[in-house]
This record gives C-alpha cells, structure tokens and sequence, in this order.
C-alpha cells in the first residue's frame, strides 16, 4: 500500500489498483472548502489517465463524509458573480466523477449532506456505515440543494421519492437512506465500511475496463435523451468495443472456461 497527503485536506492511499481518498477536515465534519475542493479534483484528474489506478473510494476521515460546503465561507457568497463562480467550480468537480471512465465508490460513515451528497450521488456506488444519515437541509438555511444534488436525486429515486426525502422534512438513517435508493449497501459494523467499499469496487473490476468505461458513459446518456438516441449511442459504443483486444479475450476465456484477463486495449 502507498498511503501520502495529496493536499493536507486531502489523504490518499493505493493498493491493489484501488485509490482511497480521503476528505481530512474532521474538524469540519469534510466540509468542502477552496483547498478541498481542489485537491479533490486534481487527484480525481490524476486518478483518470494512471493506469496504475483502476478504481477508485470516496470516504470522509473523523466519523463524517461531508457536511458540504463551509458555512463559514457562505458570506463570500452573497454576491451572485461570486456565487456563480464557486459554484461552477464545485460543479464541475461533482460532474468529473459521472466522467471518470473507472468505478466510483462513497464509503459513507456519519453525515453527508448538501455538496457534500450531490458528490455521493454522482459516485457510481454508495456504500454506508450503520452511523450513515443523509440529511436535506438546505430549506433550513432558505436555499434548495445544488450542484446536481436535487437534479440526481430526481432520477436516482424518481420523482415521488425524490419528493418525499427532500420535503418531508426527516433526516435520513442509514436503513432509512438504503430503502430510499440513496445507499447502496450497508455494512453490519462502521469498522467494515471500508473493506465494504474496496470490496464492491473488486467486484466492479471483473468487468473489461473499456467495458466498463462504455457502460458508465451510456447510463448517464441514456438519463438525459430519448430512447432512440439512447439505442443509437449504444450501437456507436458497441461497434467500437466488438474491435478491442480485451472483447476477443473475454470471448476467448468464455470457450476456454478461464477467467479472463483484460488490459484495457
């Protein structure tokens, strides 16, 4: 295992081809702030073109995934260029993770909420601890949640649901969060969150990294068009994969009765 400070608000380890990141504000609960922000994107641009890394695991340090953006640096924000500007950064950190072309796993212990879950639910999979609670509480601050948040809640849970956790006014448990459709998974015990994320993103690579990439890309087409041009990108994506080294290798391994070795090529 490697383990370093990409950034002070930033921990990371890798082993196994699987890089865990590590949001290290625990005073703050994770909440994103500038630095964060940007250490976070950096190792997310890094993570993309290392071959070295094939997935990757979301998680918070100190009890809590991300209480969202720093409340103390909300006054900054009042002036809508201002605004604009650190949103669309943050934004666009939230949208490179629906970009990576590897698998994306939050390991969620304790709370998460505002940006800090518009970045859980763009994760390609959210596993949570027993003290996971998802809270919406941006009503109480008299704003809405942003960066995708309620746009991805939408068509994560449908709009009935999406109504019911946002509106409703509970803060969500972790069993509660689970059969909502915003946790994946649980773990029995906190201790076991991690080997739990690590877990899922194995079982995610078994599929050929090309395969995978194409599949991820299409999902997220396909909530945003119509049906034919859905079935059209998947013909596009599908003609392209019939000519790579690791669908030859995969069919290969199926006739042979091996597990296959893929290669990204």
């Amino acid at each position: 295992m490697r383990s370093s400070a990409v950034e002070p608000t930033l921990l990371a380890n890798q082993e196994g081809g699987v890089l865990t990141l590590v949001l290290n504000r625990p005073d703050r609960r994770n909440a994103i702030d500038p630095e964060l922000r940007d250490a976070l994107a950096r190792a997310l641009d890094d993570a993309a073109t290392d071959a070295a890394v094939r997935g990757v695991v979301v998680t918070g340090a100190g009890g809590a995934f991300c209480a969202g953006g720093d409340l103390a640096r909300f006054d900054e924000l009042h002036d809508a260029r201002v605004y604009r500007h650190v949103s669309h950064r943050l934004t666009e950190l939230v949208e490179s993770i629906e970009r990576l072309e590897k698998p994306v796993v939050a390991a969620i212990d304790g709370v998460v909420t505002g940006a800090g879950l518009a970045l859980a639910l763009a994760c390609d999979w959210r596993v949570g601890s027993p003290s996971a609670r998802i809270l919406f509480r941006e009503g109480r601050v008299g704003l809405v949640p942003t960066h995708g948040g309620l746009t991805r809640l939408v068509k994560l849970v449908g709009l009935a649901r999406a109504k019911e956790v946002l509106l409703g006014g509970d803060d969500l448990d972790a069993v509660a969060a689970c059969a909502a459709g915003l946790l994946s998974e649980l773990t029995d015990g906190d201790e076991d969150l991690q080997a739990a994320a690590r877990a899922r993103v194995t079982k995610m690579l078994a599929r050929a990294p090309l395969s995978f990439a194409a599949a991820k890309r299409l999902l997220q087409v396909a909530a945003d068009v119509d049906q034919r041009s859905g079935i059209l990108a998947e013909s596009l994506a599908q003609t392209a994969l019939l000519q790579t080294e690791d669908h030859r290798e995969g069919l290969a391994a199926a006739r042979d009765r091996h597990d296959p070795t893929f290669k990204g090529a």
